[in-house]
């Protein structure tokens, strides 16, 4: 299936010009390649989201797929052989027509291999599953084309990518000396945000915006946690979004657990709640937190800390620019979390700010994005300055979107109320 709210065959096509030529750029002394990219499987019990590289690359939903690029530029989207079967279970399903060709916005769409069972392939597939895609392997290393896949030496990136590279290295022996890994050229074109991207995220954030705003008038002294979650969520389902992540309704003592998803105690009298939650709107996700007082009016200390963080942010916020860094030890003067660790140490206080200011944004919550490298125009970044303290069952997280543009920083969640006076408004409008 292909996204059906934009038509972006023609930005999906420039994109893997880009990529492509990128790397013959930086190998220019290869001869031949072929670039390889892989999409996630899907999985039982739970709703199915493309790999996100995979989807920047070709905006194909369909599971299992793999998409091939040659030295030439040909595209080929390579699809499981259900014979037909995935077609009667799930609509918009691709297959070798040339409808779903033109859909797909490729040069060719092929099949992986021989019939597999069922509708959907195993992430333990079979040699017979990817017969074609382990002869072209073959043929390609044995002509000494090296293969440009997502292959980083990490422990945690591009798992299921590194999965299959290894299922196939055991088909392929020659496979594992021809892969050359190209995360970071992705991550890169990935963290500079064109303007499709933002309207994307400028929707992902006003549903967002919505859930919060339903969120707040739910909160009261006896309520609970799971009201506020399940509020948040219908708002999301209703907008045809999906979850970013597991959705965060923390209140009293669970307001100061960084990522609380229990959800399921009430809401006590003068206590705080913290809301941390996203929607992900056609695979852009957005990530926004609100601190809100249960008895719809903060205490003295809690207006005191809550006015506290908020200045924090607006600190941050206006330094942050291309050329600062999200974090960098050696540059402290230059790093936005060193320096809003700066900020709170003032007061006393930076034990209590045990988190990270913020975080690359985009395809994923925790987008790709390198920090060792300052930031760009066209990241889009968080910027969340917390305080938590158990000691005094207070917690508060502020977090807002921001669109790192040639001159600063624009906030693209302005809209969500978060001064004091407007988080009691909302939160009074349940009383």
């Amino acid at each position: 299936m292909v996204n059906p709210l934009l038509d972006l065959k023609k930005i999906y096509i420039e994109r893997r010009a880009t990529l492509l030529n990128t790397v013959k750029s930086l190998h220019s002394e290869k001869k031949q390649g072929t670039i390889i990219l892989f999409a996630d499987f899907e999985r039982e019990q739970e709703i199915f989201t493309q790999e996100s590289s995979f989807y920047y690359m070709t905006g194909v939903t369909e599971p299992g797929s793999v998409l091939v690029m040659n030295w030439d530029g040909k595209s080929t989207l390579y699809v499981p052989n259900t014979g037909g079967t995935r077609q009667q279970w799930i609509e918009g399903a691709l297959d070798t027509s040339a409808e779903s060709i033109e859909d797909a916005g490729v040069d060719a769409i092929e099949y992986l291999g021989d019939k597999i069972k069922g509708y959907e392939l195993a992430p333990f597939f079979s040699e017979s599953d990817y017969k074609n895609i382990i002869e072209l392997l073959e043929n390609n290393t044995k002509g000494g084309s090296t293969i440009f896949s997502l292959n980083p030496s990490t422990q945690n990136g591009y798992v299921v990518q590194r999965h299959i590279l290894e299922r196939l290295n055991s088909f392929v022996p020659a496979l594992k000396e021809a892969i050359y890994d190209i995360s970071s050229i992705l991550a890169d074109m990935r963290s500079r945000k064109s303007n499709e991207e933002i309207d994307l995220l400028y929707n992902a954030i006003d549903i967002t915006s919505m859930g919060h705003e339903a969120a707040a008038k739910m909160i009261a002294p006896n309520r609970s946690e799971s009201e506020v979650h399940a509020t948040v969520e219908y708002v999301f389902t209703a907008a045809q979004a999906q979850l970013a992540f597991p959705s965060i309704v923390g209140s009293g003592k669970n307001s100061t657990v960084l990522h609380y998803t229990a959800n399921n105690q009430p809401l006590e009298k003068d206590s705080l709640v913290v809301v941390d939650c996203g929607a992900r709107f056609y695979h852009y996700c957005a990530d926004l937190t609100r601190t809100y007082p249960v008895s719809g009016k903060f205490t003295l200390r809690q207006k005191e800390l809550y006015q506290l963080v908020l200045d924090c942010q607006a600190y941050i916020a206006e330094i942050a620019k291309p050329g600062m860094w999200l974090n960098n030890k050696d540059k402290p003067e230059e790093s936005l979390n060193h320096l809003a660790r700066e900020f709170f140490k003032k007061k006393d206080l930076d034990q209590y700010f045990v988190h990270g200011i913020g975080h690359y944004l985009g395809l994923d919550t925790h987008d790709v994005g390198d920090y060792s490298k300052p930031l760009e125009e066209g990241n889009v970044i968080t910027i969340e300055p917390g305080l938590y303290l158990p000691q005094e069952n207070i917690g508060i997280r502020i977090e807002d979107n921001y669109w790192i543009v040639k001159s600063g920083a624009v906030c693209l969640s302005e809209a969500l109320p978060k001064s004091v006076d407007q988080i009691e408004n909302l939160t009074k409008e349940t009383f």
